[in-house]
């Protein structure tokens, strides 16, 4: 009996399967499992920004201090507000936005900022992302400083009941609860991942993307209650807000901002807010995911 070459019946190729859900889901876990990587060159970052500087990456600290002390003390006296409540309030808003920003901004260049790694360097995509959000993470450590800075001048206060804004309800004030802020803050970082992942691999295809980005998002802060408290909104309308607390209430910022800055207040946080995040989370996790799945292979073309 004559063999059959296998030349004259050729197997078909494999289908191709790059472009399926396991094989975004192994990015990520395999990102995971170079976190050594990741958290060291996030380190790195650090450390060369402020390579031969005297005291550091406390400028990190300082810059954020001056901020935030710079406007407490003007929007507390426009707003009629006092400085031992409102100045922990801007300074806990300025430190968790500056957390967000980095993610947003930064994370619309993230691929394009590491060309050469992600050229040369085979590790999933998603390795950058984490160092990134890493980065900003250790910049949030170093801007609690003048948190608890703050929290020590006005223990007094903060300590027990007192009113914040036109608020009807005392604040209960900082105690155990503060802790809470650690799942919120574990929360807001899980966000920022996504959100690096997904803007970052849309804006390596279309690259103006990122300014756009970056204008929109200066109007997002003078949109959301950092500067300024949600009170406020109650006092302009005459008692209930009206409309006007659509402002605060539409802006997915605040609810993030909520959930990390309650707790470090002695506020309460209301169930709502979580609601949002959570519902935030699993929307954006699962467009970054599509995201990731259709394009992944293509960043490093893109870059």
């Amino acid at each position: 009996m004559q063999a059959t070459s296998t030349l004259d019946h050729p197997e078909a190729p494999p289908a191709a399967n790059s472009r399926t859900f396991a094989r975004a889901f192994e990015d990520i876990k395999t990102a995971w499992q170079h976190r050594e990587l990741w958290g060291h060159l996030g380190w790195q970052d650090i450390k060369q920004r402020y390579r031969r500087s005297v005291i550091g990456p406390l400028w990190i600290t300082i810059s954020m201090g001056t901020t935030a002390l710079a406007l407490g003390l003007l929007y507390s006296q426009l707003f009629g507000e006092s400085i031992s409540t409102f100045l922990p309030y801007v300074t806990v808003g300025f430190v968790i936005w500056g957390f967000i920003l980095g993610c947003v901004n930064e994370g619309t260049e993230v691929f394009i900022a590491n060309e050469g790694l992600i050229k040369h360097l085979p590790a999933p995509i998603t390795v950058h992302v984490l160092r990134l959000v890493w980065r900003q993470t250790l910049f949030f450590l170093h801007n609690l400083v003048v948190y608890f800075a703050v929290l020590a001048i006005f223990f007094t206060t903060l300590s027990q009941q007192y009113m914040m804004g036109n608020d009807p309800e005392p604040k209960p004030g900082v105690g155990w609860e503060i802790l809470l802020a650690v799942p919120g803050f574990a929360l807001l970082a899980i966000n920022g991942v996504w959100i690096a992942l997904l803007f970052g691999i849309i804006s390596t295809r279309f690259r103006d993307i990122p300014p756009v980005v970056h204008s929109f998002i200066n109007l997002v802060f003078f949109m959301t209650p950092i500067v300024w408290h949600a009170g406020v909104l109650n006092k302009v309308s005459g008692g209930d807000g009206g409309w006007r607390v659509l402002i605060a209430e539409l802006n997915p910022v605040y609810h993030y901002l909520e959930v990390v800055r309650a707790p470090l207040l002695g506020h309460v946080v209301d169930w709502h807010h979580w609601a949002i995040v959570g519902g935030l989370t699993v929307v954006g996790w699962t467009l970054a995911l599509i995201a990731l799945r259709n394009w992944r292979a293509r960043v490093s073309y893109w870059v």
